[in-house]
């Protein structure tokens, strides 16, 4: 077995103190004997939502030697709040402890540097292993296997049921609702997120006319369907899904956690899959082709535009197009890439869009991590590409509550976005509890109104707007107002400190270590990949762009400003390093990081971002 580094991992702290323990304080001397995975997250992140379901299998499988604590580290103010971290442990099914952190503090204390991480403590109380981003939990797992061995051997390892203890189920009609749509009956269909089904309400909004879904987590179609935390809901043409929905036409689910898209026929209530696989996309896999045979990743929203219904692929940050009358599926915005960079579809960068409405030719998107309200222009001939813009938004880490003019104005993670019959578009503002306003025709900025908790959506029904209230279980009715509310003007930027660095050259080192048995795939080329950039880019003179090497060396400008971020996005492969294995198992690896610096003459020569492995150079 190989040798290991030994770092004593510092102790868990956090002022918000300790959620689904019963109350208890844990600490690691308390879990010593355990092999304990800290997971790093903060709940507006997608990738940290795709590995708490990763999560799910390993926790289930070693539940006797391996606790998982998750360590909620917040982006947002909101998430800084601590009913908000209740509310979400809830919501996304967090079956293990969880330590509020609101300062960062443990963050600091084990130098995390992204969003999710995930830290591997051996029994004896010392970290083995740093994983940043997706994709980890095979390597965890074998390495899991060897600690159990290993500990079990030295008497060091300690069996038994873990620290979690599951909080009380509250009776409500809607858990954490996601999108609601209103049916061509005057009905409201709304995705009961939490509670993986969708519900048929009056148009009071409160009675409950029909469930769609056993309520049970799974993949399933049919008349007995189960949806995985279904999220976006959208109306198509009468007879756009051959068999279903001939004369109201069928509705189109985004079923986020299945990674899939389903269509419910509203006369019978049975479940089809348009797209899909069930299994979760990753970088190589195909963008295009029949919609059941192409994978995809976190679906949040759908909305007919342009012939095709058009999907928010949270999970990848782009939105890709689903063709009825063919059954195929392709990607038709976005690199990939996260933040904010608008032109031409196929070069633009999204951040986790999670919201769409289509209105006067032009679909407008809710692009949450950023922070913005976009809008795409389908183009129409070779000559005339589509394109995409910004209204309201500048980049990954500003944001918060101030009207105006588009260019000042600042929204807070909002997830929906609403098409009003005046031709302005409603936000569903939603960590700013908000209901907000564009008016292209003027280019300003008004909040409609406030004390919405997590609104997540909206819908117009006559002069009255219908708005999800997610995390109060509930919709919202209120009339659209004629004036706007007036709020005090708050700007914030994510609180992470910034890492200082001396001007000139800066070393780049993303480190990666292949998980035991497993090396570098280079059957088909390079096994890894880089992408540099920086906001504003004047911060870099030169090292920014695409390579194939891991380490990069970089030049801050002499004459460039003294704070800004650096992008970086890394992406490994890794296969099973036995030749006896014909068909070895591959995965891939892959992190994006902003981080912040401070050009200042003591500052470091050396940036070290892991990916996965422990950081030899420190």
């Amino acid at each position: 077995m190989a040798k290991r580094a030994r770092v004593r991992a510092p102790e868990l702290v956090g002022r918000g103190g300790w959620l689904n323990t019963g109350g208890a304080e844990l600490s690691l001397a308390a879990l010593r004997g355990r092999v304990v995975i800290l997971d790093f997250w903060t709940f507006c992140c997608i990738n940290c939502l795709h590995v708490l379901d990763e999560l799910r299998e390993l926790e289930e499988k070693h539940r006797d030697t391996v606790v998982v604590v998750g360590v909620h580290s917040p982006k947002f103010v909101h998430e800084a709040e601590h009913a908000a971290v209740v509310d979400a442990v809830e919501r996304y099914g967090v079956h293990h402890p969880v330590l509020d952190d609101p300062e960062l503090a443990t963050w600091k204390q084990y130098a995390v540097r992204a969003w999710p991480t995930l830290v591997v403590i051996d029994p004896e109380g010392y970290v083995v292993a740093q994983h940043a981003g997706e994709g980890h939990v095979h390597a965890i797992e074998r390495l899991v296997a060897e600690l159990e061995a290993e500990h079990a051997e030295k008497g060091t390892l300690r069996r038994g049921d873990g620290p979690y203890v599951p909080p009380e189920p509250v009776a409500t009609h809607l858990r954490f609702p996601g999108k609601a749509l209103r049916l061509p009956s005057g009905n409201l269909l709304v995705s009961d997120t939490t509670r993986h089904r969708l519900v048929e309400l009056a148009p009071d909004g409160e009675t409950v006319v029909r469930t769609i879904g056993t309520g049970e987590r799974g993949f399933a179609d049919g008349a007995a369907p189960r949806f995985n935390e279904p999220q976006g809901l959208a109306l198509l043409p009468p007879g756009a899904v051959a068999g279903l929905g001939q004369e109201a036409g069928p509705v189109a689910v985004a079923d986020t956690v299945n990674h899939a898209v389903r269509a419910v026929d509203l006369a019978t209530g049975s479940v089809t899959t348009l797209a899909g696989t069930g299994r979760q996309w990753w970088q190589g896999s195909p963008t295009s082709g029949p919609g059941r045979e192409v994978d995809l990743s976190s679906p949040w929203d759908v909305a007919w535009f342009d012939g095709r219904l058009w999907i928010a692929m949270a999970g990848v940050h782009q939105l890709w197009t689903y063709d009825p009358e063919t059954g195929a599926v392709r990607a038709a915005a976005g690199t990939t890439n996260e933040g904010l960079l608008d032109g031409p579809a196929d070069e633009a960068w999204f951040a986790q869009p999670s919201g769409l409405a289509a209105a006067a030719g032009r679909l407008w998107i809710a692009d949450s991590e950023t922070s913005a309200l976009r809008w795409l222009e389908p183009g129409g001939s070779p000559e005339r590409a589509p394109r995409v813009h910004t209204a309201v938004g500048t980049g990954l880490f500003d944001f918060g509550h101030r009207d105006g003019p588009a260019g000042e104005a600042l929204l807070q993670h909002p997830l929906g976005v609403t098409a009003l019959p005046d031709g302005s578009v409603a936000v569903s503002d939603t960590y700013n509890h908000a209901l907000r306003r564009y008016d292209p025709a003027t280019g300003e900025v008004t909040t409609l109104a406030t004390d919405l908790r997590e609104p997540s959506d909206a819908v117009v029904d006559g002069d009255e707007i219908v708005v999800v209230e997610s995390a109060r279980h509930r919709l919202t009715r209120l009339r659209l107002p004629e004036e706007a509310v007036r709020v005090p003007p708050v700007a914030h930027r994510t609180q992470r400190a910034a890492t200082d660095v001396a001007p000139g050259n800066l070393s780049l080192d993303v480190v990666f270590r292949p998980p035991p048995g497993q090396k570098l795939d280079t059957r088909y080329g390079p096994a890894t990949r880089l992408l540099v950039s920086a906001t504003p880019p004047s911060l870099l003179a030169a090292g920014e762009g695409q390579g194939t090497d891991l380490t990069r060396e970089v030049t801050l400008s002499p004459d460039g400003p003294a704070e800004g971020v650096l992008h970086v996005s890394a992406m490994a492969a890794s296969c099973d390093d036995d030749p006896s294995v014909e068909y070895p198992a591959c995965h891939v690896h892959q992190q994006d990081w902003g981080v912040p610096i401070r050009v200042t003459e003591s500052g470091t020569k050396r940036l070290p971002l892991i990916l996965a492995g422990l950081d030899e150079g420190a």
